[in-house]
C-alpha cells in the first residue's frame, strides 16, 4: 500500500517535477471575461501575464469543483492506495473545501487525508515535494505522513516582495496588509502569510532593496531544510537572487517556479518571492 499526494495548481510545482514525485495536481480556474482556462492546463503562465498587462479585462478565479477531486480520488484508489490532500490556505480559497466535500463522494473506497496546510505558492510546493519523497520511504504510512507533514508546516513559509497590491486589493485577498493601502504608491511591501491570510512582513523603497530583503531574511535563518525562489516576470531579478542564495545554500537544490495564473491574479506581474522549510 503506498500513499498517494494530491495539491492544487496554487502550490506551483512544475508539471515535470509533478510527474517525477508522483504528485497529482488538481487545477483552479482563471477567466478573462467569459473565457475560462484551467490554471497551467490550457493557459500558460506566458500567455497569462500577457494578457492581464496588455487587456484591460480583469482576471477571476474559482476553486476546483469537487467532481475534480473526487476523479483524482478514484483513480489514485484504484490501486489500492491511500491519499493526502494538501490544500492552499482555506481563508484565500474554497479549494480545500472542495477536497474534503469529494472524499464523501468516494467514501468507503480507501482512506483519505485533507490538510489545510494554510500556505500556498512555493511554501506549498516545497510541503508537496517534501511529503511526496517521505511518502516514498518503505513503511511509510498515511498518519505517519501526516503527522510528519504537520509537524513541519510551522517552520514553513513564503515572503513576497510585491511591485503593487492593486491586484490584491481587486481581489479581495489583502487580509491584514490593508493598511499598506492608500498613499504608499512608492512603497515595496514585502508580505507573507500568517495563520493562512495575508499579512505584512515589511515596506521598502524598491525592489531591489526588497530583494536584498528576502536574501537577509534566510542568511540569517540558523539553518534551512528546502528552499524556492519564484517570479512572475521577471527572471531576471529571480536569478540574481538564485546566485546570491547559492554562496550560502546548494545552488542545485534551489527550486525554481513561475507564479501560477492563478496566484498571478491577486499578486501581478512583477514580483518576487523566497519559500522555505526552516529546520527545527
Amino acid at each position: 500500500m503506498t500513499v498517494k499526494i494530491v495539491t492544487d495548481s496554487t502550490s506551483d510545482i512544475t508539471s515535470r517535477l509533478a510527474q517525477e514525485l508522483g504528485v497529482t495536481v488538481v487545477p483552479l480556474t482563471v477567466f478573462f471575461g467569459h473565457e475560462s482556462f484551467q490554471d497551467r492546463v490550457n493557459i500558460s503562465t506566458d500567455e497569462f501575464y500577457r494578457r492581464l498587462s496588455q487587456e484591460s479585462i480583469y482576471p477571476t478565479t474559482t476553486q476546483p469543483a469537487p467532481g475534480l477531486f473526487a476523479e483524482a480520488y478514484q483513480n489514485l484508489l484504484k490501486g489500492n492506495n491511500e491519499i493526502l490532500v494538501l490544500s492552499l490556505s482555506g481563508r484565500l480559497s474554497g479549494t480545500f473545501r472542495s477536497a474534503v466535500n469529494a472524499v464523501g463522494m468516494v467514501e468507503g473506497k480507501g482512506r483519505i487525508e485533507v490538510i489545510d496546510t494554510s500556505l500556498t505558492a512555493m511554501s506549498l510546493g516545497l510541503t508537496v515535494i517534501s511529503a511526496a519523497k517521505m511518502a516514498a520511504q518503505p513503511g511509510m504510512t498515511l498518519r505517519q505522513l501526516t503527522e510528519n507533514v504537520k509537524a513541519k508546516l510551522p517552520h514553513t513559509s513564503t515572503l513576497v516582495a510585491f511591485d503593487t497590491l492593486k491586484y490584491l486589493a481587486k481581489g479581495g485577498r489583502i487580509g491584514k496588509a490593508q493598511g499598506l493601502l492608500g498613499s504608499l504608491l512608492a512603497v515595496k511591501p514585502v508580505l507573507t502569510l500568517k495563520d493562512g491570510e495575508v499579512a505584512p512582513m515589511t515596506r521598502l523603497r524598491s525592489m531591489s532593496a526588497a530583494s536584498d530583503y528576502l536574501y537577509n531574511h534566510i542568511a540569517n535563518m540558523p539553518k534551512v531544510e528546502a528552499l524556492a525562489v519564484e517570479h512572475a516576470t521577471t527572471p531576471h531579478e529571480a536569478d540574481i537572487l538564485v546566485a546570491r542564495l547559492g554562496k550560502i545554500f546548494p545552488k542545485e537544490n534551489i527550486y525554481r517556479s513561475v507564479l501560477s495564473p492563478v496566484l498571478g491574479t491577486y499578486m501581478g506581474p512583477n514580483i518576487l518571492a523566497v519559500s522555505f522549510i526552516e529546520s527545527k
